[in-house]
């Protein structure tokens, strides 16, 4: 099985420092630009689990690469380059401390409330008779809080104005953004024969400007469907098929897992992680059309640091 990449702890020329999130690696590189090394660890209810997934740090940031570059139209974004698969160099931007969760379907999160009698996530009213992964009539817009560390937690739009996270005029604009971010997304998978089900954006602000920062349309960050069959699976009351880290919550909530007080991380085997990644070279290739060219994993941590340096050094 391929090496996964649990973490990276390189000594950069002009580092300042050095932040680990629960998937990426960011450094601070002589405060002008940001690093960000993205890691094969996973993440599911807010807690990283102990074993790597393998390639998937070069599918998140590849998907990303490809998103940001096919959206720079809409809103201006953080990315300056990619000089390794698992690799984006971009600008720095202080981080709105929201995430802008756009839902387009009654699923994950949405359902499992739902489904026990709310009718209301962050303020937004969700419609009687709806069954899990029905079609909203149009997108909704769920804002979370960013945590640093533990869970993030639903927001409504009215306290996070009233908190002063971000002020009226700059939320308004981020509304607008992930509406526009959200559509594009869903006509880029249509093509695909895909379903952007729900995703989150995460914006940040530059010298007055506001810059889409961090992963956008990944299957970390987002949901999808096979458009193929979806109705008819609704009709027929089966679950639909979809690419996300869904399976993974959904394996570990049958092995006695959900992020809760006292509960303890189930071992994941050899050969459910070799299922996730497949799983998210699947999704690869379903969303962007391309064919996954597998990196060199014999020795990552070298061939990452070597490119970085030899990006640094022009």
């Amino acid at each position: 099985m391929a090496n996964a990449l649990r973490g990276t702890k390189f000594n950069l020329k002009g580092q300042l420092s050095l932040y680990t999130g629960k998937v990426r690696d960011v450094y601070n590189i002589n405060g002008d630009y940001l690093l960000m090394v993205v890691s094969d660890r996973i993440s599911a209810f807010d807690v990283v689990m102990p074993k790597g997934i393998p390639y998937k740090g070069q599918v998140l940031n590849q998907i990303a690469s490809k998103f940001l570059d096919a959206t720079s139209d809409i809103v201006p974004n953080w990315k300056i380059d990619s000089p390794d698969p698992n690799v984006t160099v971009g600008h720095m931007a202080k981080p709105y401390k929201v995430e802008m969760v756009i839902r387009g379907y009654l699923t994950g999160h949405a359902w499992r409330e739902y489904r026990e009698g709310k009718r209301e996530l962050c303020g937004v009213a969700m419609p009687d008779g709806l069954k899990e992964h029905d079609r909203f009539p149009e997108p909704i817009i769920t804002p979370t809080t960013k945590a640093d560390v533990g869970h993030d937690e639903d927001i409504p739009r009215e306290e996070i104005l009233s908190s002063g996270l971000v002020s009226e005029e700059e939320y308004v604009q981020l509304e607008d953004y992930t509406r526009k971010l959200f559509q594009r997304g869903t006509e880029m998978a249509a093509d695909m024969g895909l379903i952007l089900v729900d995703t989150k954006y995460e914006f940040g602000s530059s010298d007055g400007k506001i810059l889409l920062i961090d992963e956008i349309h990944t299957p970390d960050s987002s949901r999808y469907f096979y458009a193929d069959g979806y109705q008819e699976r609704q009709d027929g009351g089966e679950q639909q098929k979809q690419l996300s880290k869904e399976f993974v919550r959904q394996w570990l909530i049958g092995n006695g897992f959900q992020g809760k007080e006292g509960q303890k991380v189930p071992d994941m085997p050899e050969s459910f992680i070799k299922e996730v990644s497949e799983r998210y070279i699947e999704l690869f290739e379903n969303i962007t059309g391309e064919a996954f060219v597998k990196a060199d994993t014999s020795s990552i941590e070298q061939r990452i640091l070597k490119n970085i340096n030899e990006f640094i050094s022009r």
